[in-house]
């Protein structure tokens, strides 16, 4: 046995057959972890909406929480490219189209999402959470942010990136109010002062 299986990992795959069957299992693992949520998900359920054999799923994922880990690490590799995108064309966006770019990124790939935020939830605590989010927002927004407005003092691109993912959270919570009056009234207003607050400093920063 392995030591990675003996200590509970996750184990890479070597030949494409088995990254095939990985990413299978890890597309099944979404759907479920989203539905049920960590503690009603089974590894038997995964298996079957994989259309896989038990075994084949525990050979790579030997205990639940590894499967769990493996999401919320993948949804965090794919939330930090769509940042580093963001930031390389930053500079050819208006503060209206950067806006909408930037509370988009919350709700992008929502079946990732969908799974991964209540995995996180699940997993890991308050510190580990801001590490692997809260964190890696704050400090690529501000990466953006200069990117965008290269004269900008570094501390006022970090206190402006503080600010602007806590309005990106507040849309993102907004929009998951299904059914609510006046939401996409609501969330354009949000959008709004956004838009107004990076015009504002990016005039005050030249």
């Amino acid at each position: 046995m392995s030591s990675q299986v003996e200590d509970g990992r996750a184990r890479a795959p070597k030949r494409e057959r088995g990254k095939q069957r990985v990413a299978e299992l890890l597309q099944a693992a979404t759907a479920v972890f989203a539905e049920k949520g960590y503690e009603a998900a089974t590894m038997t359920e995964i298996a079957a909406r994989a259309d896989a054999p038990i075994g084949s799923l525990y050979q790579f994922f030997p205990t639940k929480g590894a499967l769990a880990d493996t999401l919320v690490q993948n949804y965090a590799a794919l939330l930090l490219g769509d940042l580093q995108a963001l930031q390389a064309g930053a500079s050819e966006l208006s503060p209206q189209a950067l806006v909408e770019r930037l509370f988009g990124l919350l709700r992008g790939r929502p079946h990732e999402r969908a799974a991964a935020i209540p995995l996180a939830e699940a997993r890991m605590d308050e510190r580990a959470r801001r590490t692997t989010f809260r964190h890696m927002l704050r400090k690529n927004i501000a990466a953006i942010l200069s990117a965008r407005a290269p004269g900008l003092p570094a501390e006022a691109a970090r206190d402006m990136a503080i600010v602007m993912v806590q309005l990106m959270k507040a849309a993102s919570a907004l929009s998951d109010e299904d059914g609510l009056a006046g939401r996409g009234s609501a969330l354009r207003e949000l959008q709004a002062l956004a838009v107004q607050y990076l015009e504002q400093r990016f005039d005050r920063g030249r």
